[in-house]
Order: C-alpha cells, then structure tokens, then sequence
C-alpha cells in the first residue's frame, strides 16, 4: 500500500450476499473500488455479531485490491495476531475498546499491518492526539457502530475537519465510516476525508447478475467526492 491522498471509495461487504462473498468481492473491484471494508462485531463491543477470522481468511484469495479490516470488538488485542494472520492489510481498533490504545497500535504494527483508531461519533478528535505518530488512518464514525443502513450523523463533519488540522503533513488517512452516499460523501471529502465507506450506496440496487449498478453507485460516490 502506497501512500496517497485520492479519494478511496471501500464498499463494507457487510451490504453484501453473505452466500456469495468471493463473487461480490469480484463484481464490486471489477467495478472499481478501491479497498474492501470487512466490519467485524463481536455482539458485546456493538449489538451485532458478523465475521470472525476464518471468513477473513477465506475471502482474501478474492481481493485483490486492499482488505480494511475494523475490529467493533473488545478486548480487541488477544485478537490482532489472528487477524493479521488471516491476511488484512489495514487493522483498525476502536479508542473506545479498551484502555490501552498506544499498546493496541503498537501490537498491530508489530504484525506489519497499518494501523488505524476508530472513533465514534461522541468521542472527541482530541482522544486520537496523544497516539497519532503511531496511526496511519483514522476512522470516524459518522454512524453509532453496529448496524449497515443508518443515517448520516452531520455533527461528525466538524470533527473531520479537527482531524485534518491536526494530521498535517503526517502520512495519516481520514476514513468515513457510516451514512455515505452521493449526498453525504462530499460534504466530509470537503472536510478532508480520503476513504469512503459505503455499504448499502454501493450494493442496493445490484447483484452479481448485474455488477453494473455496483459500479454506477461507486462512481456516483466518487464523483460527488471529487467535485467537492
């Protein structure tokens, strides 16, 4: 993975036919996006249960692009190994996990993987400061973790802007992660966002049978993104 600033565009499989996961990946690159988001919930972290390890591991001979694993999970260390093991190329932990974040980044890095912090809509830009040199995304949440398909929450844009302040030149990436759409995306990639996560705007629509609307969807996206 190299280091750039062009609007990614990471549809959340989450969206996608579970039954159908190595075809959905296929169809959706094909149709080009950038990155693969796999949502991981543990059901305790956040109030949904979906993907473990071995569905990582499974699914990473189809992508080909880059595999952006975030971890709603906690504890959220004893499992870091696993998942890098299972082939993710950007491991992303939640500030609110746990109390040791800097020790969190540490162990990620130590696995070769990037590193990234999620932060949910109430914790404030401030909470990432202290860790940043050990980052290389950040996720903002622009949603309450847990569940595809919710609405944009607005007052998430003026903490994107905070963020991009405080990065500054450092090789960091600001993720978006909730509520994107053609509407929404280019209000935070005026803010400064590099990565859009968007499940529902990306697969609602299409299927494998007809891949075309994934790729109408993620071009909407980005365009929106770029004009802004």
């Amino acid at each position: 993975m190299t280091f750039d600033r062009s609007i990614k565009i990471a549809p959340s499989i989450l969206s996608s036919d579970f039954a159908n996961f190595g075809a959905e990946i296929r169809a959706i690159e094909d149709q080009g996006c950038d990155w693969v988001h796999v949502d991981i919930m543990d059901g305790h972290f956040v109030p949904n249960l979906t993907f473990g390890p071995a569905t990582c591991k499974a699914i990473r001979p189809h992508i080909r692009t880059v595999m952006d694993v975030h971890l709603m999970i906690a504890p959220v260390d004893p499992f870091i190994e696993a998942f890098a093991e299972a082939g993710a190329d950007i491991i992303t932990a939640h500030i609110e996990a746990g109390p040791h974040i800097h020790r969190t980044l540490q162990a990620i890095r130590a696995t070769g993987k990037k590193a990234g912090i999620a932060i949910n809509p109430g914790t404030p830009a401030d909470a990432v400061r202290p860790v940043l040199d050990l980052a290389d995304m950040i996720c903002v949440m622009t949603v309450n973790p847990g569940f595809g398909g919710q609405k944009f929450i607005h007052s998430q844009i003026d903490k994107v802007r905070s963020l991009r302040d405080m990065i500054g030149d450092r090789p960091v990436l600001i993720e978006i992660d909730g509520g994107i759409t053609p509407e929404t995306a280019p209000l935070v990639a005026a803010a400064g966002a590099d990565v859009l996560v968007a499940g529902s705007a990306v697969f609602s629509g299409g299927s494998v049978a007809k891949p075309d609307v994934y790729g109408k969807n993620i071009a909407a996206i980005r365009a929106a993104a770029e004009a802004a």
